[in-house]
């Protein structure tokens, strides 16, 4: 997985929630992206507490999004993604823990995933379930597109791609002129919102990117969101799992 291109420059960490460490259990949120020349495929992902095999179904959606669209072509992009999806749930009905060998067992997979897919400041957002991501456009228009967070009938609901209906809830979001992006899982989300997901949280979301935008140490930058994530104050709050990936598309 390459941190970095020439022309991109990308920050991310996952930080295990209050609740799986009293359990002693794994963070079963996952990460991955890959940048190539001007192109960069970024996909974060929440295996859900309620899945046997949470972890594994995010880890698998994250690996083969990147592995697959990186070399696809922006102009059938959505095509790319919905086939992507679709090896990545036939991976997990052959999946040696998949006893049944059929959709049925994907639930134990069970995962949100939110991704981007850009070439230069363009791109399109995909993403199903409760993560969210942004685009920071540039100045001196400014301002954010954004992919907000999805519920099911009750908050603590949401949608997964190991549904059967997984294609109904697949959201597609398009930007142009992005000078650097956020994607995050529902951990994170409560900080980056506020009323009830309407609007950006500005003092949490433009520091985070003014921050990363001028640390020229990676290993600093990633500390720095480390720790932010991990501050008591964050773990109070929402103790679930919490991944943050950010990356910078222009200098």
């Amino acid at each position: 997985m390459k941190n970095s291109s020439a022309q991109i420059q990308v920050v991310a960490t996952s930080v295990r929630g209050v609740w799986h460490e009293n359990q002693n259990l794994p963070c079963q949120d996952y990460f991955c992206h890959q940048a190539r020349g001007q192109k960069l495929v970024a996909v974060v992902a929440d295996g859900a507490g309620s899945a046997k095999y949470g972890k594994i179904g995010a880890k698998i959606v994250c690996e083969t999004l990147c592995d697959v669209l990186i070399s696809g072509s922006m102009k059938q992009i959505k095509k790319q993604i919905m086939a992507a999806l679709e090896t990545t749930r036939e991976k997990l009905i052959l999946h040696r823990l998949n006893k049944q060998k059929s959709e049925e067992g994907l639930i134990d997979f069970a995962a949100t995933v939110v991704g981007a897919v850009c070439h230069k400041q363009s791109g399109i957002f995909f993403h199903i379930g409760d993560g969210a991501a942004m685009a920071f456009l540039q100045k001196p228009a400014g301002g954010a597109v954004i992919s907000r967070p999805e519920n099911g009938h009750f908050s603590c609901e949401t949608y997964f791609y190991t549904m059967d209906d997984w294609k109904d809830s697949l959201r597609f979001t398009p930007f142009e002129k992005a000078q650097s992006l956020m994607l995050m899982t529902d951990g994170v989300t409560g900080f980056a919102f506020k009323n009830g997901f309407a609007y950006l949280e500005k003092k949490f979301v433009e520091p985070i990117d003014a921050y990363l935008s001028a640390e020229k140490s990676h290993q600093r930058a990633r500390r720095a969101l480390n720790n932010t994530l991990s501050t008591q104050t964050a773990r109070r709050l929402n103790p679930d799992d919490k991944t943050l990936l950010w990356a910078r598309l222009k200098k």
